[in-house]
């Protein structure tokens, strides 16, 4: 999956310009792994191919725009947390907490930082990108982004376009879960050089230091850092290795806090007329499942009341008729054996079958004695002494050929009943 990052100048750049869509950016284009596969710096317009093309477009938004705070927090669930974050930092704030975004992130030392930026601000870089195309939006704090090492202070110097009247940024990386962005105001033609080497220890006194600074502008700044004498501040070129790396456990992430108005929407236009043909034919289905079902009822309907008709013209004294076919199939049995004539189901018919099927399920081999043979509810049990095993398949079989079937009745009884 590609992702597109975005390095956003400060908004005060953006402020002093008359299209931000215009703004100049530095980007980069990486894979799964991290590698850069494509990078520069183009405004945010000039972008729509690439941000289109990504699977996920991350901005890193400038330090200066975003305010991270450490609080302490009451036991909260999590959902409640997001809703009483910006009551617990009304009062670190100038502005109007609903007119930001307040973000909750990691804790660490009992504390938890929150992440605070203009809530306008971030709408308007969402809407931006939305109408460029992006599929998914994620906004990181620059501070955040920029390389942590233990007992190291992590800064950048980030310029911004000097046509919009912008000023230099420097970005610090103080701890794991704090930074900031300072803008720097250099006398008009003048490297802003030995201003960030002093803003930088002002905010960091003692302790190393790794400043990242252009590639073409590494020599000046060690020249400046060499007359500052501080020998403990460290001058490496600025590569989107180390923002890649950082901002991939970069926490927390901003548009969180816009909700369901972050991000790209699904647009539903294109899908109207499919969803609703699909709709019609789903509906014509039903319709046509219905009327099936009806037209079965009525014919079941219409059987159920030729048969009761029939029989009540055989039996006219019955009154009370539930199931007709049953209830005729009883009274011809009854009939029958009035007769004299043998019904499937008595006794003497089921016993002879059954001995039928047992003298041809034990055909060469030896069978158990019987034990008793018990006649109840017009079925046949047969009780085998256990001194033997039955053949049951064999069994099965000979007297499926009387209509018989076969019931086992615990480890010594066997069931018979016939199926006519």
């Amino acid at each position: 999956m590609s992702t597109l990052y975005i390095r956003l100048p400060a908004r005060a750049a953006v402020e002093h310009g008359a299209n931000a869509a215009a703004i100049g950016c530095a980007y980069a284009l990486a894979s799964d792994g991290g590698n850069v596969e494509r990078e520069g710096e183009a405004a945010l317009s000039q972008l729509a191919e690439l941000v289109a093309a990504a699977q996920r477009t991350v901005l890193i938004v400038a330090a200066a725009d975003v305010n991270l705070l450490r609080i302490a927090v009451p036991p909260l669930s999590p959902a409640r947390l997001k809703a009483a974050l910006p009551n617990l930092v009304e009062e670190q704030l100038i502005s109007d907490p609903d007119d930001s975004v307040v973000v909750g992130g990691r804790t660490l030392d009992g504390l938890l930082t929150v992440a605070v930026v203009q809530r306008d601000w971030l709408e308007m870089l969402s809407a931006m990108l939305v109408a460029l195309g992006a599929r998914r939006i994620a906004a990181l704090p620059g501070q955040l982004c920029l390389p942590h090492h233990a007992d190291t202070v992590s800064a950048a110097v980030t310029a911004t376009d000097a046509a919009l009247g912008g000023d230099p940024v420097l970005t610090l990386r103080l701890s794991a879960e704090q930074g900031l962005g300072l803008p720097l105001l250099p006398e008009a033609g003048r490297t802003p050089a030995p201003e960030a080497l002093q803003a930088l220890r002002l905010m960091a006194p003692q302790g190393a230091a790794t400043l990242y600074v252009p590639a073409a502008e590494v020599g000046t700044w060690q020249e400046a850092a060499r007359a500052l004498g501080d020998e403990q501040i460290t001058i490496q070129p600025d590569r989107w290795a180390h923002w890649i790396a950082a901002a991939r456990a970069a926490e927390p992430d901003l548009m969180n806090g816009l909700g369901a108005d972050a991000g790209p929407r699904f647009d539903w236009r294109p899908w109207r007329w499919p969803l609703v043909l699909a709709g019609l034919v789903l509906l014509v289905n039903v319709l046509a499942l219905n009327l099936d079902w009806w037209h079965l009822r009525q014919d079941a309907k219409a059987a159920r009341a030729a048969m009761t008709r029939i029989y009540h013209e055989a039996y006219p004294n019955e009154t009370v008729i539930v199931d007709p076919i049953l209830q005729m199939r009883q009274k011809i049995a009854a009939a029958r054996q009035a007769s004299g004539e043998p019904v499937a189901d008595d006794f003497l018919p089921l016993a002879a079958a059954f001995a039928d099927a047992w003298n041809s399920a034990g055909s060469g081999r030896a069978l158990p004695p019987i034990a008793a043979l018990e006649y109840h509810e017009r079925a046949l049990l047969v009780r085998i002494k256990p001194d033997g095993e039955v053949p049951l398949e064999p069994l099965k079989t000979a007297l499926a050929a009387h209509r018989l079937e076969l019931a086992q009745q615990g480890a010594d009884a066997l069931q018979i009943r016939s199926l006519r």
